[in-house]
């Protein structure tokens, strides 16, 4: 297996060691390579986004790809969430500027980004707070009424969280505190976060660069959702599980091999069909197709590496199609995804 290196020196020579501990599941060996860095002058901050954090998007790919197993990825993650408790641990930074509150949103199980970016502002001298994976809204805006933060940093990683996360968004523009968002989940380069009128910031960097500009901390792109007028995304919220079982239902009238499904697999391809409306939705929310037709690529991918045909899919966006005619940006958007099937 090959992934790219990231670009400083000690690390690029650490690299290719590194994903060997991840891949055996090596918490010591992980920790003593990362320990070894910082004994040998690399800065903290470097072992952190040029060693772990392209190694664990590399562990995420390798999964995509079907190179891994999601029992192999969740324990390479706890082996590099030990490395980065290693670091934190052997790099203590006294704080001197203010409370900043990182916290991934409600339904956000992908806390490692997030940690990192928390590990990073700490080394910049912040008071960080890290909430960890999935902090519900009322939970997060409580705790922000108990704190005096500087700032609050949330995290998303899927755009099917989108609407979720606007809400979070909300909640804390209520506790008049500044925000700031960061995940792949806004896009890659943060469109969905300018059109719900929330800062990003594209990684642990730029988060800390954009709270030191306290003038631009405090003055937020103003809110894009004026398509929200129309009655499609609720529309879409109420149909979710018509919509699940309309699909099923197609798929097993037309693939015979689905009578001998276990438990298992029938289960996993429920959850694609709920993917698929989830990802549509969140589309309608932000009123961008580019959300819709980017998760189908990518899902065409994973089903490929799974040996199960596109075709599959492109019938499911078909049906949807069909179901959803009166839905017009939803029923464009699919056709969209439809197009990237046979791309």
């Amino acid at each position: 297996m090959t992934a790219p290196a990231p670009t400083a020196a000690g690390p690029v020579e650490a690299y290719p060691e590194f994903l060997d501990c991840l891949a055996a599941a090596d918490e010591y060996a992980a920790t003593d390579v990362a320990l070894r860095l910082l004994e040998e002058g690399v800065p903290a901050e470097r072992v952190l986004l040029d060693l772990i954090a392209p190694a664990q998007e590399q562990v995420g790919r390798w999964w995509q790809r079907n190179v891994w197993s999601v029992a192999q990825e969740h324990a390479a993650t706890h082996v590099s969430e030990r490395a980065v408790a290693a670091v934190a641990a052997h790099t203590r930074v006294r704080p001197h500027l203010g409370r900043v509150v990182v916290s991934c949103m409600d339904g956000e199980w992908h806390a490692l980004p997030a940690r990192l970016v928390g590990e990073v502002l700490r080394l910049r001298g912040w008071d960080v707070a890290f909430l960890g994976a999935s902090v519900p809204a009322a939970h997060l805006v409580s705790y922000l009424h108990r704190d005096d933060a500087h700032a609050v940093a949330l995290a998303c990683a899927l755009p099917m969280r989108l609407p979720h996360a606007h809400r979070m968004i909300e909640a804390c523009r209520r506790a008049d505190v500044p925000i700031l968002v960061g995940g792949r989940g806004f896009g890659p380069d943060g469109r969905w976060a300018r059109r719900l009128g929330v800062h990003w910031a594209g990684d642990a960097t730029a988060a800390a660069d954009l709270l030191a500009d306290e003038r631009r901390l405090h003055r937020p792109p103003s809110e894009d959702l004026d398509h929200l007028a129309d009655d499609e995304y609720p529309g879409l919220v109420k149909s979710r599980a018509d919509l699940i079982d309309t699909g099923l239902r197609d798929l097993t009238a037309r693939v015979p091999s689905m009578a001998d499904y276990t438990t298992a697999q029938f289960d996993s391809t429920v959850s694609d069909l709920g993917h698929i409306v989830d990802f549509l939705t969140a589309a309608v929310y932000v009123d961008d197709d580019a959300l819709f037709t980017s998760f189908i690529a990518w899902m065409v991918e994973v089903l490929d590496s799974r040996k199960v045909p596109p075709r599959t899919l492109d019938r499911v966006l078909d049906v949807y199609a069909e179901t959803l005619h009166d839905f017009p940006r939803a029923h464009r958007f699919l056709h969209a995804g439809r197009a990237a099937v046979r791309s």
